[in-house]
Order: structure tokens, then C-alpha cells, then sequence
């Protein structure tokens, strides 16, 4: 019997169905679906279906120091033990396994437990297949040349797992018991966690720090012929345009210069034309980005696409890459839209271009492609709303990334009233280019009508609007994503869940996320005895670690060794402090509970 082994129940249901060409059936054995043909069996794991944790001995928060759990071994035990206990029945009786886990670190690591659980039962060869999107020639293409597990690529993956656990716990259980707070309000800290949460405390910080200033701004509609527009005041500013006044008086003797003034005299016409290139294709952050414009969280975006990536429709979401394969065939993808109801006049306008040459970004990865639809096209009926409205993003990303340029043409009039500068800026979409298949991109216009330097404009209102400058911004959650990505904090797979997580901590609240009390007071605790737990550096290096042993340049023992010692260092910082971080904690919840 062969037996083929995917991460989840709809990715093996999706690919029995390919591989026994629609006629595989599905039997429950211990709650779990086995999809059977012939000789060959298919079961789906639920992700990780054993876990890591430390041996029972250590399970007593109040007699357990979290200091020895820095040294503790790391055992594994099933959590999700129907699931094991049918893959063991299944090995039994296979003569081959293969592995068709999602080709990641994380899925990697998937395999290599799935591997280690059937190789107890069978001494059979246990083969490994990678693929990008759960298509027919896809699946049939990776299960004709089957390989071997990358057990480097899934170390990398167990050393995140053993090294978040250990720094996890120890710090978690060390601030919990400090502050006093067990149970289901324990105080909980994380490798990445930590330095996230440092990132949006911080950038709370400078808006409650932030002390705004006064300004002025003024404004005239000029008219020709009876068609007005918009134009501003300016002023020269060593060199430089300016448009704020920052005293009033002198915004209001501007304002009665212009309020004066009848008429405006052309003294300046520039007309140019601006090429606006398409976008580059998706990378997991750009994904998340424009989902966010649309009002997905990060979680929501990638559970979505997840699940559309298992159906066959979307190629694997979670990538770097920004730069299409060379065996990615355009023409033959956008065919696959022609006659669809909601795609096929673009595409057919696509394919009539005399070359489509697609995007390309900065970023080049052999593991998996941009995000981009397969090909496999749903009913329209056949997905959710929410599915279709990220479906048709991904499509029409794809579409723009083979579309044409778009050309703005762009007219700049400077006008002169009572020794006062105006100025007003129009913009025409001359050419929409891939602004006709990707609507998510802005492509409003500014009306100026044409005029001619000399030219007399009638001054029809002043306005002169007082405003204050404003704090910067708190982090969107693609926005603090990309940050987190420029600073090395997580993987393109973990990123988005640790920004939930922090939500479930009660750290967060609102979005864009906002800080509680709480999350200020374990920020600042960290800051002032252990500046390490919030250091972004300790975390990117402990990543850079990880990546080395994917890429056979360091082992596991070796780097989970280096953040044992860490580890250390920090509780050296923390066991003197003790009793003035718990003082602390506890004051900070207090004030917590008062605000609630």
C-alpha cells in the first residue's frame, strides 16, 4: 500500500481527487478522513501533531525556578493523538510513504514528525514531494519526481520551535510569578513577541509625547471662463516651496493681500508627462498590505488565501519571491481567463498586447513563486464573499503585473496676485495602463484647465484654514509587518500570527493596534531590567541562526545551545530586580483595572 501524507484534511481530500482522477472515496477511521483508491491511501494532519514541551517535572510554576527551565530538556508528546494513532495504523500496512506537506520550514518540520512516526511502524521507503499550488499538473508533475526530506530545512524549524518554547516559558513564567498574576491572566512574554510589542509602545510613546504646532494654510479658486480651480499659496523657503505659515499674523496679512487682489496673472506654465509602471507581483507582506486597503486583518488575509491555495486556486501564500519563475507561461495564464464572466474582457485585452513581459520586484526565492492564481477558476458561487474579494485581488495583481505602464499627463500653473504666489497642480490619466485591470490603486484625477502664461484669472474666494500638525501615525498592521520584516523580527510564515497573539494577550486592543496599560508596564519592566528581552537584534540573530542551519551552515544543537546562553545572560539582568519588576507589574495592573 502506498500511503501519502498532506498538513491539512482539505489539501488531501484536493489531492486524492487529482491523483485517482476523481474517483477516490473517503472512510473515517478515529474521527480522521482516509481517502482511498485502489492501493493508495491519503490522510490529512491537522499541522503540527506533536509538540514540544518540557518533561512533567517541570509542569509546577510555584516549584519549578523559571531560571532552570533555561537547561531543561525538551521532550515530545502527541496533541493531536487520533490523528497520530491512524497514522500509525496506516504505516503499518504501507510499503511507501510519501510526504506532501506544504513546502515551507514549517511544513518541512510537519513532515519530518509525520516521517519519525511511520518510520517507527515501517522500514519502507519515505519519499518527499514539493509543490507550489494544488493543481493537476502540479501535483502529478511533483509526484512523478519525488525527493528526499530536507531534514536541514526542518531542524531550522524545530530550533524555532525549542528556542521559542524555552524563552517563552522561562520569561513568562518569571514576570507571571513576580507580578503575582497565575492562572489565566499570567503575564506572558516571547522571543518575537517581545520586541513587536517594544515597536508599538514605542511609536505610543512619541504620540503622547507629540506636541503639535500651528500653522496656516491659504487657498484662492480662480476662475477662466467660467471654470474654476484650486490653486495654494506659496513662498520660498531657503531655496525650497513652502505652503505652511506658522504665525498668524503674518497668514493674515497674506490673507488680506489676496482678499484684495480682483485678478491673478499667469507668470508660469510647465507641462510634463509622467510614467506611472505597473506594480511588482505579490510577496506575502505586499499581499498583506493591499488586503489590509480592503480591511482584512493579517490573519484574516492569509487564512483566506490559505484556504484558497488548498482548493487549488491561489499558488502557496507564504513567500518572499517577487520575481516570476521562467516556466510561468502569461499568455497561457491569462487564456485560462478568457470567457469568464468577471475576468475574460480583461484578459482578452491582456493577450493583445504585443509583449507581455511581466514585473519584476527586488526580491528572487527558489522555494516558491510570487502569489498568483493557478489557473483553476472557482464559480463565482463556489467561494464566500470575503474569498472571492481576496481571489479577484490576487488575480488582478497578476493581471497588472503584465499590463502596460499607465501615462499621467501633469500641468503646473503658477499664478501672481498683490506680490502673493499661487500655485495648482492638475493631473490627467492619459493612458490607464494597468490601472484598467487594478482598481486598487488610485487613479483620480485633478482638474486645471489649460492657460497660457500672461493669462488673467479672476480670484473668486480666499480662504485661509488654521490646522495643527499632527502625531505620527500609530502601525497599521501591514505596516508593522513590513517593519518587523525590515528589523529581521519573525518569518513571512509567523509574522501575522504573532501580531494575533498579541491581540489574545490582551496586549493590544483596536486597530490599528494600540497598547494597553499592561503591555506599557511589561515594555518598560523589560526596558529598565532586562533590555534584552525587547532587544530587536537578539531576535534577528537567532533568526539569521536558524536560516544558517537550513542552509547546513550551523546544526540545531549549536544554535539552540547559543540562545540557552542568551537566555542566560538576560536572567543574570532579571534575578537582581525581582522584587522591583513584580512592585511594578502590580501597579501597573492596578491602574489597568481602575481604567476598566
Amino acid at each position: 500500500m502506498e500511503l501519502i501524507i498532506t498538513e491539512k484534511d482539505n489539501a488531501a481530500r484536493r489531492i486524492a481527487e487529482i491523483l485517482s482522477g476523481g474517483a477516490a472515496s473517503a472512510d473515517r477511521r478515529n474521527g480522521v478522513n482516509v481517502y482511498r483508491w485502489g492501493d493508495t491511501r491519503v490522510v490529512g494532519l491537522s499541522g503540527h501533531v506533536v509538540g514540544l514541551d518540557f518533561p512533567p517535572e517541570y509542569s509546577d510554576w510555584r516549584d519549578v525556578e523559571p531560571v532552570e527551565l533555561i537547561d531543561a530538556d525538551v521532550v515530545t508528546e502527541p496533541t493531536q493523538e487520533n490523528i497520530v494513532r491512524t497514522l500509525r495504523q496506516l504505516a503499518r500496512k504501507a510499503d511507501e510513504a510519501v510526504i506532501a506537506t506544504d513546502y515551507d520550514r514549517e511544513g518541512e518540520l510537519i513532515g519530518k514528525e509525520a516521517y519519525e512516526l511511520i518510520r517507527e511502524e515501517t522500514d519502507g521507503p519515505i519519499k518527499r514531494v514539493r509543490f507550489s499550488s494544488i493543481t493537476d499538473n502540479e501535483v502529478r508533475n511533483a509526484f512523478s519526481e519525488p525527493e528526499d526530506l530536507d531534514f536541514d530545512l526542518a531542524a531550522a524549524g524545530e530550533a524555532r520551535q525549542i528556542v521559542d518554547l524555552i524563552w517563552g516559558a522561562a520569561l513568562t513564567r518569571f514576570l507571571s510569578l513576580s507580578a503575582r498574576q497565575l492562572g489565566d491572566d499570567f503575564i506572558s512574554l516571547g522571543r518575537v513577541q517581545s520586541p513587536t510589542l517594544k515597536l508599538i509602545v514605542d511609536r505610543e510613546r512619541e504620540i503622547e509625547a507629540f506636541e503639535p504646532d500651528d500653522y496656516w494654510e491659504l487657498f484662492a479658486d480662480l476662475l477662466k471662463d467660467g471654470s474654476g480651480f484650486e490653486a495654494q499659496y506659496f513662498y520660498d523657503d531657503d531655496g525650497t516651496e513652502a505652503e505652511r505659515i506658522w504665525d498668524e499674523e503674518t497668514a493674515t496679512r497674506v490673507h488680506e493681500r489676496l482678499t484684495d487682489a480682483s485678478a491673478a496673472t499667469v507668470t508660469s506654465v510647465r507641462r510634463r508627462t509622467r510614467t506611472d509602471s505597473p506594480p511588482t507581483p505579490f510577496n506575502t507582506t505586499a499581499f498583506i498590505s493591499a488586503a489590509s486597503s480592503l480591511g482584512y486583518s493579517a490573519q484574516q488575509a492569509m487564512s483566506i488565501a490559505e484556504e484558497l491555495y488548498t482548493t487549488g486556486y491561489l499558488t502557496y501564500p507564504r513567500t518572499d519571491n517577487t520575481v516570476y519563475p521562467d516556466d510561468l507561461d502569461p499568455e497561457e495564464l491569462l487564456d485560462s481567463f478568457v470567457g469568464s464572466n468577471e475576468f475574460g474582457d480583461d484578459a482578452t485585452r491582456l493577450l493583445e498586447l504585443d509583449d507581455l513581459d511581466p514585473t519584476e520586484g527586488d526580491e528572487e526565492t527558489t522555494d516558491h513563486p510570487p502569489i498568483h492564481p493557478t489557473g483553476e477558476l472557482p464559480g463565482r458561487g463556489e467561494l464566500s464573499d470575503s474569498e472571492w474579494e481576496i481571489y479577484e485581488l490576487v488575480v488582478r495583481r497578476f493581471f497588472a503585473t503584465v499590463a502596460e505602464s499607465a501615462t499621467w499627463a501633469h500641468l503646473r500653473v503658477v499664478a501672481a496676485a498683490n506680490d502673493c504666489k499661487l500655485k495648482a497642480n492638475g493631473k490627467r490619466l492619459v493612458e490607464a495602463g494597468y490601472h484598467a485591470v487594478y482598481p486598487y490603486v488610485s487613479s483620480s484625477e485633478t482638474h486645471v484647465p489649460a492657460v497660457e502664461e500672461g493669462e488673467e484669472l479672476t480670484i473668486d474666494e480666499v480662504r485661509m484654514d488654521a490646522k495643527q500638525t499632527q502625531p505620527p501615525r500609530r502601525y497599521g498592521q501591514s505596516r508593522l509587518i513590513q517593519k518587523m520584516e525590515e528589523l529581521g523580527l519573525g518569518t513571512k510564515a509567523t509574522r501575522h500570527n504573532i501580531i494575533e497573539k498579541l491581540y489574545d494577550r490582551g496586549y493590544v486592543e483596536s486597530d490599528p493596534p494600540r497598547p494597553t496599560a499592561i503591555a506599557e508596564a511589561v515594555v518598560e519592566a523589560a526596558e529598565n531590567f532586562a533590555d534584552h528581552v525587547v532587544s530587536d537584534e537578539i531576535t534577528a540573530q537567532l533568526e539569521a541562526d536558524m536560516a544558517a542551519i537550513a542552509d547546513d551552515e550551523a546544526t540545531l544543537d549549536e544554535v539552540t545551545a547559543e540562545s540557552r546562553e542568551m537566555l542566560g545572560t538576560v536572567f543574570e539582568e532579571l534575578r537582581e530586580s525581582r522584587e522591583d519588576i513584580g512592585e511594578h507589574l502590580q501597579e501597573s495592573l492596578k491602574a489597568d483595572r481602575r481604567l476598566g
